[in-house]
């Protein structure tokens, strides 16, 4: 088989994570194939993902930027900007790791108003 791509393709078994609105929302994906540009991801069938998202891969420690190029089935191709790395705060933390501390919180204060909503319906 002849070989179109102008990027080698390099097949992996990676695990990553999707992050979507706002790291609100995020889903688990396995990476497939990975060039300097992109990568096919697998995901869940069922689960509809934005045309736009943020893909950390814990094996490289990296943020990417990612665009959906394909959609086929559970596969998906990708385009990916790697992110600057990330800066560190005065307190010794880095950028990302604030972010994500503070999608969580308001994710959990999201989840925790609509259980005390239930509690004051009539």
């Amino acid at each position: 088989m002849i070989e179109r791509r102008a990027l080698v393709r390099h097949k992996t078994f990676m695990k990553g994570r999707i992050y979507f609105n706002n790291r609100l929302s995020s889903i688990d994906c396995i990476v497939r194939d990975v060039t300097d540009s992109g990568s096919r991801l697998e995901v869940s069938q069922s689960v509809a993902l934005p045309d736009a998202f943020e893909i950390y891969l814990p094996t490289r420690n990296e943020y990417f930027h990612a665009k959906v190029k394909w959609h086929k089935g559970c596969n998906l191709g990708i385009s990916w900007n790697s992110e600057k790395a990330p800066q560190v705060s005065e307190h010794g933390g880095s950028e990302h790791s604030v972010a994500d501390r503070l999608a969580k919180l308001e994710h959990d204060v999201a989840v925790l108003q609509k259980r005390l909503d239930v509690f004051q319906e009539p």
